[in-house]
């Protein structure tokens, strides 16, 4: 299968390309870096008439719910913008399928698990981008007839994933505390639930989606167990040689935060017989070795305490 995937360079991306190599597929990745701003019809319908893709994967994004409120104009325009653009050429040049990941953060305030049939209500500026985004996929398939598939991926992380956000970044806190010594980790709320998977098993959701996916059809990417934040840095923790106290730092908390968003991953089960193959612990512990090594440490010695 012929695929190309816009985004590429990004934390998805990469993962992505990974597998779908490894399932042999023919990739061919675009991103910024690369030349192809999504947002660029001319740049978007070069790449397209280049690849010939029988599937596009749209992927490039801005993707920090927290510091879309400082631009959330440039967030739109990315996000819903670049969507349009990727769309609009995958119908003038005969694509056979389009899968958008839009965001779980689409959804807003619910309380869960949320199914695909829940309103979308965002809260934050990325969340209304992404809204859009999935609404755009919808309406190219209800309109133009091209074969979209609209991904609400809820939380995930893994190795590579940039500090910015949560997972990386508790665990790069926790790794510069070995090596110093500190005796505080600094948090954000605590009491925010999340539903996480791990990148890995989030690129082989997304390449049986694009095989087995219903045209025009909505799919949660998630796993249906919710995690607070406290219980997250509580098992990185946990993991390491130290024993943080853990505090709060006002300018880690958001201006607006979702109190729990965990999703009901049945659809994509029943689509696509998709079940995760990494445990929480083991995201966990890769997210923590790599950054241990990017601070110059070695994992500690012993048994994870439980």
């Amino acid at each position: 299968m012929r695929t190309l995937i816009t985004g590429s360079g990004g934390f998805v991306g990469r993962h992505l390309i990974e597998h779908l190599r490894t399932e042999g597929d023919d990739v061919v990745g675009v991103d910024v870096s690369s030349g192809v701003d999504v947002t660029d019809p001319d740049a978007v319908r070069r790449a397209v008439g280049d690849a010939r893709p029988d599937v596009i994967y749209h992927l490039a994004a801005l993707s920090h719910i927290g510091e879309s409120f400082a631009d959330p104009a440039e967030v739109l325009r990315v996000n819903a913008g670049g969507t349009l653009t990727v769309l609009r050429a995958a119908v003038d040049l005969g694509v056979e399928r389009v899968l958008v990941v839009a965001s779980a953060d689409a959804y807003g305030v619910h309380d869960g698990p949320i199914d695909e049939d829940v309103p979308l209500r965002p809260v934050t500026p990325y969340g209304a981008s992404k809204a859009a985004a999935d609404l755009l996929a919808l309406q190219t398939w209800l309109g133009d007839g091209l074969a979209t598939i609209r991904v609400r991926a809820f939380n995930h992380t893994g190795p590579g994933q940039p500090d910015r956000f949560v997972v990386p970044a508790l665990a790069r806190r926790i790794a510069k505390a070995e090596s110093d010594g500190s005796t505080e980790l600094r948090v954000g709320n605590l009491d925010a639930e999340r539903d996480f998977l791990d990148v890995r098993d989030v690129v082989a959701a997304y390449r049986l989606l694009a095989v087995h996916g219903d045209s025009g059809a909505a799919y949660n990417v998630c796993s249906g167990v919710a995690r607070t934040v406290r219980s997250i840095a509580e098992r990185l923790v946990a993991m390491s040689n130290g024993d943080p106290e853990l505090v709060i730092d006002p300018d880690l908390v958001r201006p607006v935060e979702v109190p729990r968003m965990v999703g009901n991953p049945g659809r994509l089960a029943a689509t696509t017989s998709f079940a995760p193959r990494f445990s929480f612990d083991d995201t966990l512990r890769a997210v923590l070795d790599e950054a241990r090594a990017a601070a110059g440490g070695t994992p500690p010695e012993g048994v994870v305490r439980p």
